[in-house]
């Protein structure tokens, strides 16, 4: 059989605009077991963030029991279909802790203390001291993928003036965010390097200027990787289908019919809509690390899909206990995340799925939004991170740092540094029950 650079991308011209399409990792590009490319190299680690913000109602999110037989909680019972994909860290704190959501933001994603700006009203700006753990990951595979990194939001930012550590998870350092893109379309240009003509990649299909490469490989796939090829183009002309049908995930929400918010966001279909975008991305090797901000730190987003007529934030300083809103508000974020994780599931990867390949640190910057506590800290663990993260497994350490997970999944991404964090927060213990 003929062999193919795994690099190669279908590349073609649309109103005049260069235009490439990448390809999924074929039968053709990798050898006889399917667990490394032709050439000998290694199929790709990938590094994510899967972030949201307020944190959870622990009484609801932490298991009854420890261990791989553990029982879903009510908060995690949305994770039901991958919960052999994820494992769950609770006892965890904050060492770093000196103002809850900004500490929460930095002691997590960093492991040190935040960069304070400035006062502001009864509370502070601040800002990341240091490169968060997804751009260290980035800067340790420079130059192996077109992007650097990805980052996508979902539920839009809706202001705040507590500096980046409010608005962005993603950090190089001080002032120095990595900006959440947050409209589909134009992550779908700028994915697919058409931007410049959008319009018409609404009327048209990429894949439309590509065909007759389309064509030429067809011919040298085999039996194995011609479905595999037509599944991966199909979903490329559904996205754009969808991205030009007006759907509301894409489009600016309707005029705002409650104090805070700008309507009712179709959070459902946008997630569903970006989680199949960054899955795309991820299995062309167009990045290997990203984030997804689901909600932004005091996250301001209106879940009225659970009843809620008031931001997270508000709610959950104002909803009386046992604050069922908030319950049901975590429930649908987990929904959120159990899509995502489902729709990585669905791209083959040689023997694997590009879950299996993935190290997903999945976090919010407080434990309880309500009394802003910074102990018990929600953390779970995504994906097999190429084999070396166990799954099913609900791991307890009472009183432990925040950054033993973070550490942990640095070395589940293939990066076995010594140690994560600064200070306090420093930490040179991975949770070994985790990790092969």
């Amino acid at each position: 059989m003929s062999t193919l650079d795994r690099r190669t991308v279908l590349r073609g011209l649309l109103a005049g605009a260069a235009v490439s399409v990448a390809l999924p990792p074929l039968e053709l590009l990798l050898n006889g077991n399917g667990n490394a490319y032709a050439d000998g190299s290694e199929l790709p680690d990938r590094f994510g963030l899967w972030f949201w913000g307020n944190g959870v109602r622990p009484e609801h999110w932490i298991p009854s029991a420890t261990g791989a037989a553990f029982p879903l909680s009510d908060a995690l019972a949305p994770l039901a279909p991958v919960r052999d994909a994820f494992s769950i860290v609770t006892g965890l704190e904050i060492r770093t802790a000196t103002h809850p959501h900004h500490s929460g933001m930095t002691g997590m994603l960093t492991g040190d203390v935040y960069h304070k700006l400035r006062n502001v009203r009864d509370t502070i700006a601040t800002t990341f001291a240091r490169p968060s753990i997804d751009q260290l990951v980035a800067q340790a595979w420079d130059g192996r993928t077109p992007y650097r990194s990805l980052e996508v939001g979902i539920t839009r930012f809706r202001g705040t003036d507590e500096g980046s550590t409010f608005e962005h998870v993603s950090h190089n350092g001080p002032n120095d965010p990595n900006p959440s893109e947050y409209s589909a379309r134009a992550f779908f240009d700028r994915l697919f390097q058409g931007s410049s003509v959008q319009r018409d990649l609404v009327r048209s299909s990429v894949l439309d200027a590509v065909g007759g490469r389309v064509a030429d490989l067809d011919r040298r796939l085999g039996t194995a990787d011609r479905p595999r090829l037509d599944r991966h183009l199909t979903s490329i002309r559904e996205l754009e289908r969808r991205l030009g049908s007006n759907h509301g995930a894409c489009e600016s929400p309707a005029r705002p019919t409650d104090p805070i918010d700008g309507g009712r966001e179709p959070i459902e279909e946008k997630n569903a809509l970006m989680s199949e975008l960054l899955a795309i991305a991820l299995a062309c090797d167009l990045t290997r690390v990203f984030t997804v901000q689901f909600s932004a730190a005091g996250a301001g987003v209106v879940v009225w899909q659970v009843g809620a007529t008031d931001s997270l934030h508000y709610t959950c300083h104002t909803e009386a206990l046992p604050q069922a809103t908030v319950r049901a508000a975590t429930r649908f974020t987990m929904a959120q995340l159990s899509t995502f994780l489902q729709t990585l599931r669905r791209f083959d990867e040689g023997e694997k799925t590009l879950l299996d390949r993935c190290a997903i640190l999945c976090t919010s910057e407080l434990t309880d939004g309500r009394v802003h506590s910074n102990a018990e800290f929600p953390i779970l663990l995504a994906g097999k991170g190429n084999g070396r993260l166990r799954g099913g497994l609900h791991v307890r350490r009472i009183g432990g740092n925040t950054s033993d997970a973070a550490l942990t999944a640095l070395h589940a991404a293939g990066l076995p540094t010594a140690s994560f964090g600064y200070g306090p927060g420093r930490s040179t213990s991975v949770i070994s029950e985790l990790l092969t």
